[in-house]
């Protein structure tokens, strides 16, 4: 019982902190509540896009269950294998359709802005992502999106949120996935997800996290 009320105020706290940052890039609460939801969801999606022949054996984690107690057993497949490159809706279609929508909405300079903030972001996170075999590449939570909000604030300290969001986003799917595609046949991952696995928390907090921060 104890854990179930941690997890709830824990939930209500985040979404409360969801809420609040896209509320203020101009979102209404009822489109809020859909991004949201469509994100979550989302983030269970990958649409496959091609297979890539893999340079080293494929890591398949099948589990066992032993009393109770599930046991988890790598399974190495050999021969020619092949991982899927796949995009998370959640984790990737989803953001990126809200940064365009934002873009869309946005001053020529502004614009111009957001462009150099992804920039920033991409290189920032480009260096501490890293592939993990087996999984894909993980990228550390709260480092993209500190570099979106010192970059937001740094290129438009008035009106810093749009900024924080696009580049929060744009700039760790770049810099974390699309940067490292040549590595995947490397990971011996089943599937490589871009905006999923690793990258999805960091994708997605790194907007909201940027822009709560620019409001600090």
């Amino acid at each position: 019982m104890q854990w179930f009320l941690v997890f709830a105020v824990v939930a209500l706290v985040f979404v409360g902190a969801v809420s609040i940052a896209f509320e203020n890039v101009g979102f209404t609460p009822i489109t809020v509540f859909l991004i949201l939801i469509g994100t979550l969801m989302g983030s269970f999606i990958n649409i496959p896009l091609l297979r890539l022949r893999a340079k080293i054996p494929v890591i398949h984690d099948d589990y066992v269950n032993w009393f109770g107690i599930s046991y988890r057993i790598p399974q190495v497949e050999y021969g020619e294998t092949f991982t899927l490159l796949a995009v998370n809706v959640g984790g990737a279609l989803i953001p990126t359709a809200v940064s365009i929508y934002l873009l869309s909405r946005s001053s020529l300079s502004t614009v111009l802005l957001c462009s150099v903030g992804v920039l920033a972001v991409a290189i920032v996170t480009h260096l501490v992502a890293r592939p993990v075999k087996g999984v894909g590449i993980a990228t550390p939570a709260f480092i993209p999106p500190i570099a979106a909000a010192v970059a937001a604030l740094i290129l438009f300290p008035a009106h810093p949120k749009t900024i924080a969001y696009v580049a929060g986003t744009l700039g760790t799917l770049l810099g974390a996935d699309l940067l490292n595609l040549r590595k995947i046949s490397k990971l011996g991952a089943p599937v490589a997800s871009i905006g999923g696995a690793g990258t999805f928390d960091g994708v997605f907090l790194s907007g909201i996290i940027a822009v709560l921060l620019t409001g600090l």
